[in-house]
């Protein structure tokens, strides 16, 4: 392991190291699942018809040798960056802060639309929320929320992220086992395999939606032994999110039959089926669910900003740790901040488009280090998980994402493009303070 990043962490040691095995799982699962879950069905079911949950079941089998590789490296890495700390770890300065460039700027974009989502969401029952003012002073009252749990310490973060996970989940697993007994089964039954193209379009979108893992894992400095608990956290976390994913795609499928496809609302659908008039139990389901996935955000990316701060890439202030509940307060403040501004200016569409794609190169990165640091030994002497194989787990996972990333559309590269220069700019910029 590079010297320099042994000898970085000044401020590692005031973390609370609290975050358990149930409460990893649950952040896993927190931040995967946000709006996607409640719009795809119907997407999917446009391009590919009745063979859907084909699309989330090849994903699955594309995102697991990912997840071996983040459950594996992160065994290795246990300190506060995620995939930052990890690539950094692997193969230097230059290249980490380039992944932590583009991750937080992903992030943050994320984090934006996701709260413009949800006032979108919310006009239909409120409209004044349509308008500016009322708009963005509902980010401010959402984002000050989160921020006033975030700041209060690590274990009222991370219950808040338990409580957000069981929120989702449980109405979700409600509306596939009694939206089960409705499936007709002739709506499930293929009459035509899906093209290729409709195939690779299918599965860009299904890896998205797979994707937060890589923010879950972010406040490692802060979860108990995570050399044992990261993988089993990754692994549960992750099998909890393909299953539910499968399992609504299918019942939705089965129940709506052609009436899913293109369906902008198909969960909506699906529970008025169900549920005459129950629309609105959706809704809150909704607002949960993206509400839920905020403060995840929040909790993992605000730590990526005091890494990068602890390393001297950014202000120090951003690396300082409150003495009453231990966490760093600034960059908790400073990344709400941002996602808030971002949320005020952009639509959900627009920064989208910034962050898809972006986790591509976070993910190759992940695999890379996963098969960089497989043979090194983790802190306190434990041995850490080991992928079988050797290189093969993420040669295979680096392959699927340069897959997806031949997809990637020209506005797509150029948001790719602009993040990687302001990252080669301050990488440069900070150069001298760091070497003093």
């Amino acid at each position: 392991m590079p010297k320099h990043f042994r000898q970085s962490h000044r401020n590692e040691s005031a973390l609370l190291r609290v975050v358990g095995f149930w409460s990893l799982a649950a952040a896993v699962i927190n931040v995967t699942i946000g709006g996607s879950i409640f719009a795809l069905p119907g997407t999917l079911a446009a391009s590919m018809g009745a063979a859907a949950s084909m699309a989330f079941l090849i994903g699955a089998m594309l995102f697991v040798p990912i997840v071996f590789c983040f459950a594996a490296v992160g065994s290795h890495i246990t300190s506060t960056g995620g995939p930052y700390s990890y690539v950094n770890a692997a193969f230097g300065r230059f290249p980490g802060f380039v992944i932590a460039a583009i991750f937080w700027i992903s992030n943050v974009a994320g984090s934006g639309g996701l709260a413009a989502a949800l006032a979108d969401q919310l006009s239909f029952q409120v409209p004044q929320l349509a308008e500016p003012v009322p708009r963005a002073l509902f980010f401010l009252a959402v984002y000050g929320t989160l921020v006033a749990l975030n700041v209060r310490g690590i274990r009222i973060g991370a219950a808040a992220v338990v409580a957000f996970a069981l929120a989702k989940i449980i109405p979700l697993a409600l509306l596939a086992i009694i939206g089960s007994r409705f499936v007709r089964f002739e709506n499930l039954q293929v009459h035509q395999f899906p093209s290729w193209a409709s195939i690779g379009s299918s599965l860009i979108l299904v890896m998205f939606a797979y994707s937060g893992i890589e923010t879950a894992l972010v406040p490692s400095g802060e979860v108990k032994n995570s050399v044992r608990v990261v993988p089993r956290a990754a692994f549960v976390g992750v099998g909890i999110v393909i299953a539910l994913y499968i399992g609504v795609q299918a019942v939705a499928q089965g129940a709506l039959g052609p009436a899913l496809a293109g369906n902008s609302a198909p969960l909506a659908a699906l529970t008025e089926l169900i549920v005459p008039a129950g629309g609105g139990l959706l809704i809150l389901t909704a607002t949960v669910s993206l509400v839920g996935c905020m403060q995840g955000e929040l909790l993992g990316s605000s730590r990526l900003l005091f890494a990068l701060a602890r390393d001297g890439y950014l202000p120090a202030p951003l690396a300082e740790v409150s003495d009453r509940y231990r966490v760093p307060v600034k960059a908790i403040v400073a990344h709400a901040l941002c996602a808030l501004i971002l949320a005020v200016v952009g639509s959900f569409t627009t920064l989208a488009l910034v962050s898809g794609g972006a986790f591509c190169f976070v993910y190759i990165g992940v695999c890379a280090a996963a098969w960089r640091l497989q043979y090194t030994r983790a802190g306190g002497g434990e041995v850490p998980l080991r992928l079988r194989g050797g290189p093969l787990m993420p040669a295979i996972g680096i392959l699927g994402l340069l897959a997806i990333l031949t997809t990637l559309k020209r506005p797509e590269w150029i948001a790719i493009g602009c993040a990687l220069f302001a990252a080669c700019v301050l990488y440069a910029s900070t150069r001298q303070s760091r070497e003093h």
